[in-house]
């Protein structure tokens, strides 16, 4: 999986970088096939903003948080990527046992 982690008007400190790794391994337990993972951080003022875009088998999953602490964002952002990579899995899933269901009532 090719994990990139950039900054937009900040500079990425390893301690950022080690956070972000750090929450990686929640995604990779989930799905294995995930292709990868672009984050982007930004500041604005007194907002922290982190936006992800989660490649995955089929489909690109996008999610952004907003908060006044970066690692706060960051957790947010890995929260929400977390949730939509379950419910993407969980139609996959449906949508092949749905297949086979079918198959062995028709024959």
């Amino acid at each position: 999986m090719q994990f990139q982690l950039s900054g937009q008007q900040i500079e990425v400190t390893p301690a950022l970088r080690e956070h972000a790794t750090a929450k990686l391994d929640r995604l990779t337990r989930l799905d294995e096939k995930i292709l990868s993972l672009n984050v982007v951080l930004s500041v604005s003022k007194l907002q922290q903003k982190a936006e992800g875009n989660l490649s995955v088998n089929g489909s690109v999953l996008h999610a952004e948080a907003v908060e006044s602490d970066m690692y706060a964002s960051i957790d947010v952002l890995f929260d929400k990527l977390t949730a939509q990579l379950r419910k993407h899995r969980d139609k996959i899933c449906d949508k092949h046992q749905r297949e086979v269901r079918e198959e062995r009532q028709y024959g």
